[in-house]
């Protein structure tokens, strides 16, 4: 069976990370990625340190996977199926075959709760409809905002976003007869009321931790459904670590690859403790 020192699960920001992190550890890593990850639909970030100019998801996420594949790191192409305890650490099962670790990171992230509106992904691509207001209502400063969402989370998101502009809507979920321009979104309440026009529309309908593989294993997680991790980002299974979007509801780039550079030297320092040759 083949084995390594450590599997990340996720190939976004946070699995990148902490990959280049465990491979100048000189350990051998194993990043498994089961599809473009969310950093992928980022259009271009203004947030992120070190791009004073900007940066696209696809950009950044290509120099990260240069950078890990430079010191060593095997990234696959491939889902896995199961995750599961063993004595000692963990097996993962995958269409190529189990493969076992020491040491397990989860950087799998969340699955954005997304309405079935036509045009929408090209509309994100374009920064016409956005899902992150944090990363980017900086750059929607007095336009006209339209947020879709119902309940609490919508309100807090207009609630938010009135630091950045007075022309903030809130549109029902239930209202969402909406479309997508070039450069703007057009909605139409249903009632026959007038059309309206927007400059940027935000999807405030929550997201999904994937957090299947850590509970199949035991892990805890918190009232959101965000894993339960310590200090070093270890998760209530020994050896199980998770960093990224799947630990806590702030989605950043900063905070993901911040976490997995803990989470990459507390395993790093664990496996040494139980070989310290290495």
């Amino acid at each position: 069976m083949e084995s390594c020192d450590v599997l990340v699960v996720g190939a976004g920001p946070a699995g990148l990370t902490a990959a280049i992190y465990l491979s100048r550890f000189r350990r051998r890593v194993v990043v498994l990625s089961a599809g473009p990850p969310r950093a992928s639909w980022i259009p271009e970030s203004h947030n992120t340190p070190g791009f004073p100019h900007g940066v696209g998801g696809v950009e950044f996420l290509r120099r990260l996977t240069d950078q890990a594949v430079g010191f060593g790191v095997e990234i696959r192409e491939v889902d896995v199926e199961a995750l599961r305890t063993t004595e000692p650490g963990f097996e993962a099962v995958c269409g190529d075959g189990p493969i076992r670790a020491s040491a397990v990171l989860l950087a799998t992230g969340v699955r954005d709760h997304l309405p079935d509106l036509p045009g929408l992904e090209a509309a994100i691509l374009r920064s016409v409809v956005r899902l992150c207001p944090i990363c980017d209502a900086y750059e929607a400063t007095g336009q006209r905002i339209a947020i879709l969402g119902d309940g609490p989370l919508a309100k807090r998101e207009a609630d938010f976003l009135r630091t950045y502009s007075d022309d903030v809507t809130v549109i029902a979920t239930c209202d969402s007869d909406l479309s997508f321009n070039e450069a703007s979104v057009q909605w139409t309440p249903r009632g026959g009321l007038e059309l309206r026009t927007f400059d940027h529309l935000y999807i405030a309908l929550g997201c999904e931790p994937q957090t299947d593989l850590a509970i199949a294993c035991g892990s805890r997680c918190d009232d959101q459904g965000n894993l339960i991790v310590d200090a070093h980002q270890m998760t209530s299974v020994d050896g199980l670590y998770a960093a990224g979007d799947v630990v806590r509801g702030l989605n950043q780039i900063a905070v993901a690859t911040g976490e997995a550079a803990i989470a990459a030297t507390a395993i790093h320092n664990r496996l040494r403790q139980s070989a310290p040759e290495r």
